[in-house]
Order: structure tokens, then sequence, then C-alpha cells
């Protein structure tokens, strides 16, 4: 199985930072490879966002998500449904004080079929996606 994990403390209130990340179509403001999203559905847990990545050599794939876990304000859940590769991920969020929030980001897979000769670049993609965290402290902390 392929994991990827990273951790970031952000200088705003676990309530803030976890609206933001449950909103799917703030994404675009944060993940680089995300080319274009919109919800498709639903609210909370259940819900689905229709996304449009950036691939390898610059071809665009689809990495709809369904919403698998809403626990506001300390854990946010979801799984990969269309595209390339299925990963389920997770942000568990606690507070370091009434204004700051430190986020853990998690991304695992289950490489199966030709996906299981890839691993070494699928392990670089997740742990790029992880380490992302730190653009969304950058995005939250300086909102201008």
């Amino acid at each position: 199985m392929a994991h990827a994990e990273a951790i970031v403390t952000i200088n705003r209130p676990v309530e803030e930072v976890f609206d933001f990340l449950a909103d799917g179509t703030t994404n675009k403001q944060w993940r680089s490879g995300v080319v274009d999203i919109a919800k498709a559905s639903g609210d909370g847990a259940g819900a689905i966002y229709r996304q449009t990545l950036q691939g390898p050599g610059g071809r665009k794939i689809q990495g709809d998500y369904r919403v698998s876990g809403f626990d506001r304000p300390t854990r946010l859940a979801f799984e990969v449904i269309a595209g390339p590769a299925r990963p389920t991920g997770s942000y568990e969020l606690r507070p370091v004080s009434p204004t700051s929030t430190s986020v853990t980001f998690t991304l695992d897979l289950e490489p199966r079929g030709f996906a299981k000769l890839m691993g070494p670049m699928i392990n670089r993609q997740m742990q790029k996606e992880v380490a992302s965290v730190t653009e969304l402290k950058r995005v939250l902390e300086d909102p201008a």
C-alpha cells in the first residue's frame, strides 16, 4: 500500500480551516494540479465533487471524489471515485490554540493491476499532493 502524510500548523481557528477544506470548490486555490472543480451533489458526508486534474504529460484526467467522513471540525475524509488512481484520504484537524490549527493530510492507495508497476511514481505523486498543505497554510494565513 502506498501511504503519504504531511502535517502543518495554520494560524487560523479549527472551524475556519475545516470549513475551507470541506468546501471542495476551494481546492483550486491551494492544490496546483486542480484544473477545474465543481460540486456535483450533496452536502457533508456523501457530497460528490467533479474534479479535473493536470495529469502526466500535461493531459487532463478526472479525479472526482466523494466525501466519506465529515466530523466538523476535526475530521474530513474522502475517496476518489474517478480516474486512474483511486486513493482514500483524510484531513485530521486539532486545535493548537483558539487561533491555531494542526492539519494532518493523509493519502492511502492500494495499487492494482498495471499501477503496481508504477509504485515509485505513485509514491512521489502522493508525497507531492500531501505537501500541498503548505500552500493551504499560505492561502489561509494570507487571503489577500
